[in-house]
């Protein structure tokens, strides 16, 4: 039998790539991990969840104290200080990113740091990030029975040439602004785009915001979407969907896109542009097909449900796997992939829990299937919501844009999707989330005791809703049958 040097090596050490270095272990297997990144803690810790959604707070809080008069509360003139902000948000990353590294440094298994590249199915060459001399010395080749491959992903090219003379702002860059720019155009209409518009925008910065598709947010119900459209609007962002770029270029001091909306030719110019049309599989320079790993057009690595990908001992998890950029789910495939290394065939990815949320304010959240995905994969299902506006704790919050949504199996009531569009929606999908998680009835969940006034208790309304509506549609086909019998 071949001898290797590990029995499980790890190409990369973000969420992924330490959750499958954790279970393998675990499962007393020779494990190492490969972090070739500048820096160590994954997207998620360094330039995503924790970075964005902590400049997003701050930004909540002074649009709070900025819009207190209907609390009868005189907040006077309020001002900022943008360093101070960014200094808080470096300290927290770093507190984040420093944990992670420790953990990577634990002594469980072996961590260098190195990018690595596939000389055939089992060997890997390790050369030092950036030629700099590492403090741990590791050699030039390594064997490993097994692989996960957990390398993340990286900024998409851009889509017309003329915006790299820009020096644009993208997801990566726009957290390590040191002044406000006084004006901005945002490129794209994903869950970064809208998240950086609003925050530059609560922090007093021009926004514009140009969109391809007829509407922000496309993984979303449209009447979801279009609640955080009309508050960007309400608080002063331009947004332009349905867009086409055609060019961009320097005016002056100022950066300039002109695009096609609604068959005309429009231009918007601005400090700065910032560049969020998404991210790609940071897989290009593994040279995969040593490996005979199969990978798509765009870079994403095919693998099945076990996390198996086209050579049966290597396995993927995280953004350069797909089919989704969400870091608890990335976590969930790194540990599915250690465990399958460890016992094959043991675990497979659901994705029936799918949840979402993106961090407007009002957030957006689903879990499970929305309309927009049930409709498309040919599933039955009943739809309930219910406003915000009509809901006595939001109404004393002054949150009343958006509403919840429940989806339901017509015939048996069981919960297959819910969606919240308002205050909150991150936190109260959870209900939702537990629900699916023990398959819950649309009967059960109205009978569960909810205290008032709470947020919360909103879900009781569709639910009820739903649960009369199968009731009766239940107690009809029954009458038709006693009817047909007699």
């Amino acid at each position: 039998m071949q001898r290797f040097d590990f029995d499980a090596a790890i190409i990369g050490g973000g969420s992924a790539g330490y959750a499958a270095a954790r279970t393998t272990a675990c499962a007393g297997l020779k494990t190492v991990v490969i972090e070739g990144g500048e820096e160590v803690g994954g997207l998620c810790i360094l330039r995503g969840c924790m970075p964005t959604k902590t400049l997003l707070y701050m930004a909540e809080v002074a649009h709070l104290v900025t819009h207190s008069a209907p609390f009868g509360v005189r907040a006077g003139k309020v001002s900022f200080d943008f360093r101070q902000a960014m200094a808080r948000k470096h300290l927290l990353t770093r507190e984040f990113a420093d944990y992670r590294v420790n953990q990577l440094n634990s002594g469980k298994f072996k961590f260098f740091r190195a990018n690595a590249k596939f000389l055939d199915a089992h060997t890997v060459a390790l050369k030092p990030v950036d030629g700099k001399a590492q403090k741990t010395k590791f050699p030039a080749t390594i064997t490993a029975k097994h692989f996960v491959i957990t390398t993340g992903s990286t900024i998409a090219p851009m889509p017309i040439c003329e915006l790299n003379d820009l020096d644009c702002l993208d997801s990566d860059s726009a957290l390590e602004l040191t002044q406000l720019p006084k004006s901005l155009v945002v490129l794209g209409g994903g869950p970064t785009a809208c998240e950086f518009a609003q925050f530059f925008a609560r922090f007093g910065v021009r926004v514009t915001l140009v969109q391809r598709g007829e509407h922000v947010l496309r993984e979303h119900d449209t009447d979801a979407a279009m609640v955080v459209e009309n508050v960007f609007r309400r608080e002063g962002i331009r947004v332009f969907a349905g867009t086409k770029l055609l060019d961009a270029k320097r005016k002056g001091k100022l950066k300039t896109v002109s695009f096609e909306h609604k068959g005309k030719t429009v231009s918007v110019s601005a400090e700065e542009i910032l560049f969020a049309l998404g991210r790609i599989p940071n897989t290009a320079s593994l040279d995969l097909e040593k490996a005979g790993v199969r990978i798509r057009p765009d870079g994403t690595i095919i693998a099945n449900e076990r996390m198996q990908t086209s050579a049966p001992h290597i396995y993927t998890a995280g953004d350069c796997a797909g089919p989704y950029e969400i870091v608890h789910i990335a976590t969930s495939q790194g540990e599915i992939a250690g465990r399958n290394i460890a016992r094959p065939n043991s675990m497979r990815v659901d994705y029936r829990l799918l949840v979402s949320v993106v961090f407007t304010e009002p957030q957006l959240a689903f879990v499970g299937l929305t309309e927009k995905a049930a409709t498309a994969r040919g599933i039955p299902f009943l739809a309930s919501s219910y406003p915000f506006n009509d809901h006595g704790k939001s109404i004393l919050m002054n949150a009343m844009d958006g509403f919840v949504k429940l989806l339901a199996d017509p015939k048996s009531g069981e919960i297959i999707g819910g969606a919240c569009a308002g205050p909150i929606g991150g936190e109260l999908i959870h209900e939702i989330v537990a629900a699916m998680a023990k398959r819950m009835t649309v009967q059960e969940l109205a009978a569960m005791p909810h205290y008032h006034p709470t947020l919360a208790e909103i879900w009781t309304y569709p639910a009820e809703e739903l649960a009369e509506k199968i009731s009766h549609s239940v107690s009809f086909a029954g009458l038709a049958v006693r009817t047909d019998i007699a």
